[in-house]
């Protein structure tokens, strides 16, 4: 959902042409693309595919190493790994470099030199795929193509060194100058691979990422303006005067603008820019126009709306820069911005590190190499980009998974969400995963009754019942980095919390699911993420297949006792209510004491269809928020009945630590309750009959 750089699930619900055991097969042959994948094992009846066990690995620490060499050793790991898993990748310390390693219990080897690992598995892949570094989408082509010919993606400088001794390795392809861009790049693809890939799962990777920055700014950067208050309505919308001229000396000046309380977003929203040198106009722009481009220096993961005349704007840790060229001899120079909320504007002389600096990455490529899956890279905002898309997606059975994620942020993730869902496929936020052909070879343990399970409902009082619950439970690369850092979190269990997860963590790591179960405590309830079995839209679910999905899907539910959905809806953009279709199909085939809805700047229950309780999530980020959120709820209620309050934690701001302090500032009228015992109480307020 609220995604910071994903989540999902589930089961195809139409007869594949796969046959049981059979791995990373073209939907239109019986057999597999090589023959058949050793190693991994994907009966029809199960989500994702399992690797055979690991046993021991070989670990070569990549965070800091550069990204052609990231992506050459992740799709080495696929092709290794597609056999056993024997190589691991260090490559993200959210967590803790060494965490989920340690947690496998199994004995390993950590280089200290990557290219040892090339060394020991040389023999295991038939030759190099070199990419176009012109055209960054050749990138994902070469990902499909190391899949199907057991070959590894590398740079142009990479293949001189691979193709030389001690490697010896042979050109299999060479990307350079095939594509003129990325759709010719993409409609290749289509047209030459797509049979010979899986059609069970498809994978949607940005090609490359941002070079990593150096931390701060250089030191010439000062502040020149800041909102000291938490602004979020634009009530302090104006025209700003900010004079430069104390930067001149130098051939550029850059402004730089972020948020100034990059705990609830809300950040800084600019519409127009006007920079005057001695009086004359050097620039005016509105983001978003072609007047902007010559004076964007590092986009960043700023975001254009077309609200307010056009602006950009970047929230939380999100920034942007402009540079203005100063004509020599100036003397006097003056910006003057309109903008809102909470903005923090630096100014400085000297050129800043870009992030539009890009380089390849290797996240998931070990899982898409290693299953033969087609890797690619298209919007729902572009029509032409839409319309392969929707080729693709017409080309598989109802029920698969599309693990990656999509372009323009929250934009791209509502449309791209919508157009998945309607064709019956949903999306598994994957692009950040590491190691997932490691992860799918560990074994489930035994899943039996959480501590939670055996909590009590309190008696029904005249009271505020509460209940938190974390969001991200569609991400499943949160479940593996941030969700572990809040896990570890002292002051988890003090305070009931409901945490959203993914329920395909029982196949694709269930070392994870072992590590979340066996460390809950009472006050810990895992709860599926949006929106049960996967992430998809319910409404825009086609009606005759969405059934026979949620049907499937509600095993891994019962198996991972994440039996509480949590739904998100979304209609062009829209969140909108559930339809009695979907009432029905929910309450048909998961039979739930309740779900949660939405994540709105409200929260309320809704008894839909006399018989299902539906709570809509009301979304906060800082502990203030809880308090004027729970405040006015107070405010307002009678105290004669029962309220029922459902607040929504935004796992990327907050924390355990942060809901203890929430709870113990409320009075003894309000009482924190976990999911269930929370839909077990408006089921008795609302005489309905308790769910088993």
């Amino acid at each position: 959902m609220l995604r910071k750089f994903a989540t999902v699930c589930l089961t195809a619900v139409c007869a594949l042409s796969i046959s049981v055991g059979a791995s990373a097969e073209p939907a239109s042959s019986s057999t597999s693309a090589s023959g058949g994948i050793s190693g991994i094992k994907w009966p029809e009846s199960q989500a994702l595919p399992s690797f055979a066990k690991v046993k021991r690995l070989d670990v070569a620490d990549v965070y800091d190493a550069p990204g052609d060499v990231k992506i050459m050793l992740a799709t080495l790991q696929g092709i290794v790994n597609r056999s056993q898993p024997r190589i691991y990748l260090l490559e993200n310390q959210e967590e803790g470099k060494m965490t989920w390693l340690n947690d496998l219990k199994v004995p390993y080897t950590v280089h200290n030199d990557p290219w040892e690992l090339v060394s020991e598995f040389k023999k295991e892949v038939k030759g190099v795929i070199v990419f176009d570094p012109k055209v960054p989408d050749s990138i994902n082509v070469a990902t499909t193509l190391a899949g199907l010919k057991d070959a590894v993606v590398v740079s142009p400088e990479l293949s001189a060194k691979l193709t030389a001794a001690p490697y010896g390795l042979k050109v299999l392809d060479d990307l350079q100058g095939k594509f003129k861009d990325k759709m010719d790049a993409y409609t290749w693809q289509y047209e030459n691979l797509w049979k010979q890939t899986t059609h069970r799962m498809l994978i949607g990777l940005s090609p490359d990422m941002s070079v990593k920055l150096p931390p701060g700014l250089p030191q010439s950067f000062k502040v020149v303006a800041e909102e000291k208050t938490q602004e979020r309505d634009a009530k302090n919308r104006q025209t700003y005067d900010l004079d430069l001229s104390s930067y001149l000396g130098k051939d550029a000046i850059y402004l730089r603008f972020e948020d100034a309380f990059q705990q609830d977003g809300w950040g800084a929203a600019v519409h127009e820019v006007t920079v005057k040198a001695d009086g004359q106009t050097i620039a005016r722009f509105v983001p978003g126009t072609d007047d902007e481009k010559p004076f964007l220096y590092d986009a960043q993961e700023s975001q254009l709306s077309s609200g307010s005349g056009g602006h950009r704007f970047a929230d939380n840790g999100r920034y942007f820069v402009y540079e203005f060229k100063v004509p020599a001899g100036t003397t006097s120079l003056t910006a003057s911005v309109d903008m809102w909320n909470q903005f923090k504007v630096y100014a400085g002389n000297e050129a800043p590190p870009s992030s539009e600096q890009k380089e390849p990455y290797g996240y998931l490529r070990d899982y898409a190499v290693a299953n033969k899956a087609m890797v690619f890279w298209l919007g729902s905002n572009s029509p032409e980009q839409k319309a392969l898309f929707d080729k693709i997606l017409s080309d598989v059975p109802a029920g698969t998974p599309y693990l990656g994620w999509f372009s323009n942020d929250t934009e791209g993730e509502f449309n791209g969400v919508e157009q998945l869902s309607n064709h019956s496929v949903y999306v598994l936020a994957a692009d950040w995963f590491s190691n997932l052909t490691v992860f799918s070879g560990t074994d489930n343990k035994g899943q039996g009754p959480l501590p939670s399970d055996k909590v009590k409902t309190p008696k029904l009082e005249n009271k505020i019942y509460v209940t938190y619950t974390f969001s991200e439970g569609d991400n499943f690369q949160y479940n593996q980095h941030r969700m572990r850092h809040l896990w570890d979190d002292p002051n988890r269990g003090k305070v009931p919390i409901n945490w959203t997860s993914s329920p395909l963590l029982y196949d694709g790591a269930p070392a994870m699911l072992n590590y979340y179960r066996s460390t809950a405590t009472a006050n810990d309830q895992l709860i599926a993420g949006p929106s049960g079995g996967g992430y998809f839209y319910p409404n825009a679910w086609p009606e005759k297949t969405l059934p026979a999905f949620l049907k499937k899907t509600s095993s891994y539910l019962k198996k991972t006792g994440m039996t509480v959905p949590y739904v998100l809806n979304r209609i062009a953009n829209q969140n909108v209510q559930l339809s009695d279709l979907v009432i029905k199909a929910y309450e048909d085939n998961y039979r739930p004491n309740g779900l949660f809805l939405s994540w709105e700047d409200h929260s309320g229950v809704d008894i839909l269809k006399g018989n299902l309780p539906v709570s809509t999530i009301q979304g906060i980020s800082t502990v203030e928020d809880g308090q004027k959120v729970l405040a006015d709820a107070k405010a307002k209620w009678d105290g004669k009945s029962p309220l029922f309050i459902s607040l929504g934690l935004l796992a990327w701001n907050m924390t355990p630590t942060d809901v203890v302090k929430l709870t113990d500032s409320l009075g003894p009228e309000y009482q924190p309750v976990l999911a269930d015992q929370y839909f077990s109480l408006i089921r008795e307020e609302n005489h309905l009959p308790a769910k088993p």
